[in-house]
């Protein structure tokens, strides 16, 4: 029989909705029944894509006896963190100060009031390398609530109140200042000391791709002409695109390298990852021009479309790690590797031995049971392209048969946000109007379905309908940057319009009176605090991310309200940039588009003329930290940084300006690309 949660809309939610623990979705009404039967709440966190999640799922919330126990004695509560990173963000904060790491499944278990008194993240069934068994962790736990209540309401008070101590991250006194030259210079000797100069990346294993750090390190080479930064970033591009994190069949990027090395990834694949990826390569291609950089930047963005979009025009949030392999049983990996064997059988001796050669396949493997994770190894055999074109086509081919991943078709409006931008800047790079469709449609679906007439937007849609769940202040940021970097594209600006009535919900809801911001609106649903997090995770911070899209937006409209407010978002950068670059590379990226400006291109000129079209792309390739681009129609109202911006003696014309003071115009899209350092 179906428990709460079968009228969810998110997969994950849905994926326990025939669990015999009797799951409630986060709700008053789960918490008015804990109270009503005087028993704790057990708060499981987790993703549609996270492999231990499954694990735990299928060991202890699929078993009766489990479920039977939880079910008389705890009110259990199911959240999907990617619905709800709200929820997500304030109980790992204490998981993690109360246990020194943190994770998913993570396992919370609160008083009826939602504080938190006892935390962890996957228990196995059984004890296991020092980990109790779950079952002997809800027979603690009972315990403790039925003998010793006070105490544990003591203990959870404590935490809260250690935890709101924690809220409120100030700007130091005085006007809050972005970064300077030194503070980004401090942060890339940061970088540099902590730059894995033999493998790419930066620290050990696990190691994470850095794609807020590199984009860092791009503007940084583009201010300064610093060829370190660039190497970093080239370093690391090319190990990652050889690596095993990347798919070499299909394209896109797994989550992270379970080494050092990028050999062996952990498979699921997620919208935000590739997202970011993509537009890094792209960004790498347009800084040097680099075949291998062109070649994953398309193949990433194809990856998108092909295997991500949904019906309705978006994009899913998520491919599983694991898979059917043939046998009946869910393995990780089970799609994506490969034995000599199976090479044999798709491509025969011959292609099966060179194929082995170049992508690393070994009879020992590199992975688990004798398989092998396609890469492209050092040493690889003597490209011989249309060979190794056969020979892809037929395994991905091969690969297609097996048992497909599961896909979570959730819409996140921040991570389709990030995609219209890496998808609409691609397509406009390397030509390719299919991409740029693709951005648009996306980009629509977050306006008919997320998006209402007053600016506020749905974190969520499943199938073309809404979530219930009010968007948190990333949704919103990169909804703004993905609108922003379209009508740069696209030259509609409609999209300007879209990314301000975004934003200025950011300054009338998230925004404190110091500068700072907040994850969650001022009229959002409480917890036991307000999250607020500068710092970067898996995806841009939303702060940062809001002072990114705040400063373009500014740059395109002349805004001084949403320029200072961008100014007074990356002080905290400056507070940071130097202690934990790594942490915070958006910000810095962003800090380095204030410092550089940003640069505001404006160009006139008819529609379709190729004079026009010349200059808008020279405008778009310019490597300018942030620089933003309008274009349209002489006379053009759209947009103000077009307004009062003639022709060049009849010819279209394009101006470069800062603050919306601009040099003279110029009709050549050579000496527009030596302006921009294209």
């Amino acid at each position: 029989m179906p428990n709460h949660l079968a009228h969810e809309t998110s997969p994950y939610l849905l994926q326990h909705a025939d669990n015999p623990v009797d799951w409630r979705p986060w709700s008053d009404e789960a918490f008015e029944e804990a109270r009503r039967r005087g028993v704790p709440v057990l708060l499981s966190v987790g993703y549609s894509s996270c492999h231990w999640c499954h694990v735990m799922a299928h060991e202890s919330f699929e078993d009766e006896a489990t479920a039977a126990y939880l079910n008389e004695h705890f009110v259990s509560v199911k959240v999907d963190r990617e619905e709800r990173p709200d929820v997500d963000a304030v109980y790992m904060e204490a998981v993690q100060a109360a246990t020194g790491q943190g994770g998913w499944p993570m396992t919370v278990f609160l008083t009826p009031d939602a504080e938190p008194f006892y935390f962890g993240t996957y228990f196995p069934p059984a004890p296991r390398h020092g980990m109790p068994a779950f079952r002997q962790v809800l027979e603690g736990v009972r315990t403790a609530w039925t003998d010793r209540r006070e105490e544990v309401r003591d203990v959870a008070g404590r935490i809260v109140q250690d935890l709101a101590a924690r809220t409120g991250i100030g700007l130091g006194p005085g006007a809050p200042q972005p970064p300077g030259t030194e503070d980004l210079h401090a942060a890339l000797m940061g970088l540099t000391r902590e730059f894995d100069a033999m493998r790419g990346g930066f620290g050990g294993a696990p190691k994470f791709p850095p794609s807020m750090a590199l984009e860092f390190l791009l503007r940084h080479h583009a201010r300064t002409g610093s060829e370190g930064a660039l190497q970093m970033v080239s370093a690391t591009c090319e190990a990652m695109a050889r690596g095993g994190i990347y798919d070499q069949l299909g394209g896109g990027f797994a989550r992270y390298a379970v080494d050092a090395t990028w050999t062996v990834p952990h498979f699921e694949k997620m919208l935000y990852d590739n997202a970011l990826l993509g537009r890094v390569y792209a960004h790498l291609w347009r800084a040097t021009g680099s075949d291998l950089a062109r070649r994953i930047a398309l193949e990433t963005a194809e990856f998108l479309v092909r295997e991500m979009r949904t019906e309705q025009g978006g994009f899913a949030s998520a491919l599983d790690a694991d898979s059917d392999d043939g046998t009946g049983r869910h393995v990780e990996g089970a799609y994506y590797v490969w034995t000599p064997g199976q090479l044999r059988e798709v491509l025969g001796e011959d292609d099966a031995e060179f194929a082995a050669g170049y992508f690393g396949v070994t009879e020992d493997g590199t992975f688990e049971k004798g398989a092998s994770v396609l890469q492209l190894p050092d040493g690889a055999q003597p490209v011989q392209a249309e060979r190794v074109a056969s020979v892809r086509r037929r395994l991905l081919a091969a690969r297609e048969r097996r048992a497909r991943p599961g896909r979570d078709d959730k819409i996140v409006a921040a991570w389709n946000g990030l995609a219209v931008a890496a998808l609409a800047e691609t397509g406009a790079y390397f030509d390719r109007p299919d991409l740029i469709e693709a951005a648009t449609e996306a980009a629509d679906l977050l306006v008919r379905i997320h998006m209402d007439q007053h600016g506020r937007l749905a974190r969520t849609s499943l199938d073309g309908t809404a979530g219930g769940h009010a968007g948190v202040l990333e949704d919103y940021a990169d909804a703004a940057e993905g609108f922003l970097a379209l009508s740069a594209v696209t030259g509609e600006g409609v999209w300007v319009e879209f990314a301000g009535l975004l934003l200025d919900t950011v300054l009338r809801h998230f925004t404190a009176e110091d500068g700072t911001l907040f994850d969650t609106a001022d009229d959002a649903e409480a917890l036991i605090r307000r999250p607020q997090d500068p710092t970067d995770n898996a995806a841009p911070s939303g702060w940062t991310a809001a002072a990114g899209a705040l400063l373009s937006y500014a740059a395109v409209t002349g805004s001084t309200r949403h320029r200072e407010a961008a100014e007074r978002a990356l002080a905290v950068v400056r507070a940071l940039g130097a202690r934990v670059p790594r942490f915070i590379g958006w910000g810095l990226a962003v800090a380095e588009a204030a410092l550089d400006g940003p640069r505001e291109v404006a160009v006139v000129g008819p529609d379709g003329d190729p004079a026009t079209r010349a200059l808008h792309r020279a405008a778009l390739l310019g490597t300018a930290p942030g620089a933003v681009v309008a274009v349209g129609e002489p006379g053009s109202e759209e947009v103000p940084l077009l307004l009062d911006r003639p022709l060049l003696e009849g010819r279209p014309a394009a101006y470069v300006c800062r603050h919306f003071t601009c040099d003279a115009p110029t009709a050549d899209a050579d000496a527009l690309a030596a302006k921009l350092g294209g």
